[in-house]
């Protein structure tokens, strides 16, 4: 089968859309099959095109951007020759340019199916209301010409106007996950120069750092958990500086995160790739996705977090607050409650053994090649 897989943004860029279509598409790959990947060079230092694990990477050159989005000329006549030459194409929403493809693949006979990742609302502003409304007008013309359409839960579509729009060819697949396996030198060395062993316990949050994700909610509830546990400290891992759209948001929460940086309770790890980062989820021992709206329709971290023993304390966002409702790891606090937070990790860290959960069962029902296989039933059946 020749797969051709269209997304805004692609690797070296990490946000969970994009490791998701990676994960996917090195599964598909390894299966057998050819697949392509059409994303844009955001980034002029990438290449044009590239091999990456089995799976071809083609680039749009990028003329400019606007806010989250990107503006290639070139995209359009690009998509025609590769939705021309592929079996099945396979879309990554939010994206503005899926409209086109969708169509493309429906004038040239291919099935095209959305996975469809989360509701978009960026910061209100005037600019961001036209933004949206664009978008969203986008989003549905590509819903209207797309075959089919993916979601992670059925929880995240019964909350979705975009989903409730499209129930009608709509199918849950959950997201494909999966961890490298940690050396014990790796997660002692880690251990050792974050002194883990002694500033427990260790608060663990996993994602870029956007105003969407709540950041503030948990520093809101910070001195509630540090009365419980003087000695406890978070670890922050993400990309937290010159994130697109994020510099005053940033700006705002630094000094209240610098103080507790300069008390060793608060840690900045970085960007970290799937390696480095199986060092760091046996040293937590708890991670929280307060996230504020419904731009974040799961959080993957989650789960690779409980694929290592660690439970979680979600918001109860629709879709977010399924891994814990789902494997018992962990306690949902409510949506932008930083009291209902705090109460939710002392919780946790206070009864560890009884969010214990079965790890072997949550690493095969996320398995890439498991979901991946979900894919291949869904394509053959629009290819019939």
């Amino acid at each position: 089968m020749k797969i051709l897989t269209v997304l805004t943004y692609y690797r070296p860029h990490t946000s969970g859309l994009t490791i998701y279509a990676e994960r996917l598409a090195r599964a598909f790959a390894k299966r057998g099959h050819e697949v392509t990947m059409m994303t844009t060079q955001y980034d002029p230092s990438l290449p044009l095109e590239e091999m990456l694990d089995g799976v071809r990477v083609i680039r749009v050159p990028v003329i400019a951007r606007i806010s989250k989005g990107v503006i290639a000329p070139a995209f359009g006549f690009v998509a025609t020759k590769l939705v021309w030459q592929n079996d099945i194409v396979h879309m990554h929403l939010p994206q503005f340019d899926a409209p086109g493809v969708a169509f493309r693949a429906r004038l040239f006979g291919k099935p095209a199916v959305l996975t469809y990742h989360c509701d978009v609302q960026l910061p209100l502003s005037m600019f961001n209301r036209l933004v949206n409304s664009v978008l969203d007008f986008q989003n549905n013309m590509a819903g209207i010409l797309a075959n089919h359409v993916v979601t992670y839960t059925r929880d995240y579509a019964d909350h979705s106007p975009y989903l409730s729009r499209h129930g009608s060819k709509l199918t849950p697949i959950l997201p494909p996950v999966q961890m490298p396996d940690a050396t014990p030198e790796a997660v002692a060395a880690f251990a050792e120069r974050h002194r883990t062993q002694v500033k427990r316990p260790v608060i663990g949050m996993v994602t870029r750092f956007a105003s969407e994700k709540g950041v503030e909610i948990l520093l809101d509830a910070l001195p509630a958990i540090f009365a419980k546990y003087p000695n406890a400290q978070v670890l922050y891992a993400g990309q937290h500086e010159n994130v697109m759209g994020e510099q005053t948001y940033f700006s705002r929460l630094f000094p209240r995160i610098n103080e507790y940086e300069i008390k060793g309770q608060w840690t900045f790890l970085g960007n970290l790739d799937p390696v480095q980062l199986s060092a760091v989820y046996p040293n937590l021992d708890v991670i929280t996705v307060p996230s504020l709206n419904s731009t974040e329709a799961f959080g993957l971290v989650q789960v690779e977090a409980m694929m290592n023993g660690v439970p979680s304390v979600p918001s109860a966002l629709p879709g977010v607050r399924q891994p814990v409702k789902m494997h018992g790891m962990g306690v949902v606090s409510e949506i932008g409650n930083s009291e209902s937070l705090a109460n939710a990790i002392i919780e946790v860290l206070n009864n560890k053994e009884k969010y214990r959960g079965d790890i072997p069962a949550i690493k095969t029902a996320y398995d890439p090649d498991s979901i991946a296989q979900e894919y291949e039933k869904l394509f053959a059946k629009l290819m019939k």
